[in-house]
């Protein structure tokens, strides 16, 4: 099982629209994922029509342990988000293993709901470094973040690591000293334009970084999957839209594979 969260200190990236293609193109190749939505404004809950207001993320942080999987399709289940969360955050501020909680969930719950069942357990967190994206990184394999071509968009690589590594610090075992955290870091410079000043600086400024995973072109096709509640992948079937943007697609599906080859 392969555990990838997707975080950003910025908000307005794409890591929503990213986690959601992303997932929806390894299911569309055989493999089962699992969303957990740990983003209280629950986006990507919404974009599968899942308004649960029970056995959501927030029963993990408040260590109530019953959550719901809901099956969407085929390979593809959910632990929907919750509203609420942002408020359960403030409410267990003060608990000594707040960052643990996702953790501890895992292990008591993995034989329990069957989750050797799936090949990627995808997280997506909120633009923030909370109590609960501290929980999705320490339980990550891999994380990737989105750099986008902003003023502050390639800037913010430097404020996560920073965050990083301060995580990393905290979350030790403190009989061994090893820390819990043992995710690789990578990004996808993501909503880049072929003729602006700032993607070609993103692209100038990432040129000889070896954790660049994939470059993601600016394409309102990609941009209004969320919205429209309809992944990437699933425009292969429509042989009209698929022709129209095969060159888009096709270099959609090559960032992905080589994502998947990496992490």
């Amino acid at each position: 099982m392969n555990i990838v969260s997707f975080s950003a200190i910025k908000g307005g990236v794409g890591k929503t629209t990213l986690a959601f293609n992303y997932g929806e193109w390894l299911a569309n190749t055989g493999k089962k994922v699992l969303f957990i939505d740990l983003d209280h404004q629950c986006n990507l809950s919404q974009i599968y029509d899942i308004y649960d207001n029970e056995g959501t993320v927030g029963n993990i942080f408040k260590d109530l342990g019953k959550v719901k999987l809901h099956s969407v399709s085929e390979n593809i289940s959910l632990i929907a988000g919750d509203m609420r969360l942002d408020d359960i955050e403030r409410d267990i501020e003060n608990k000594t293993n707040k960052n643990m909680l996702l953790y501890l969930w895992l292990s008591d719950n993995y034989e329990r709901l069957n989750l050797e069942q799936f090949d990627y357990i995808i997280l997506d967190t909120h633009p923030d470094f909370s109590t609960a994206t501290k929980n999705a990184l320490i339980i990550s394999n891999s994380i990737i973040s989105p750099l986008t071509p902003s003023e502050h968009g390639y800037n913010a690589k430097f404020n996560l690591e920073e965050r990083i590594k301060d995580l990393k610090d905290e979350a030790i075992d403190y009989s061994t000293r090893e820390s819990y955290f043992t995710a690789n870091l990578y990004y996808v410079a993501n909503m880049v334009k072929h003729n602006t000043k700032s993607s070609r600086e993103l692209l100038e400024a990432i040129k000889d970084e070896d954790n660049i995973l994939a470059i993601i072109p600016e394409k309102e096709i990609f941009n209004r999957t969320t919205l429209d509640k309809k992944a990437v992948s699933e425009f292969e079937s429509d042989q009209k839209i698929y022709t129209k943007h095969k060159k888009f697609f096709d270099e959609i599906s090559e960032s992905f594979n080589k994502i998947t080859t990496i992490i």
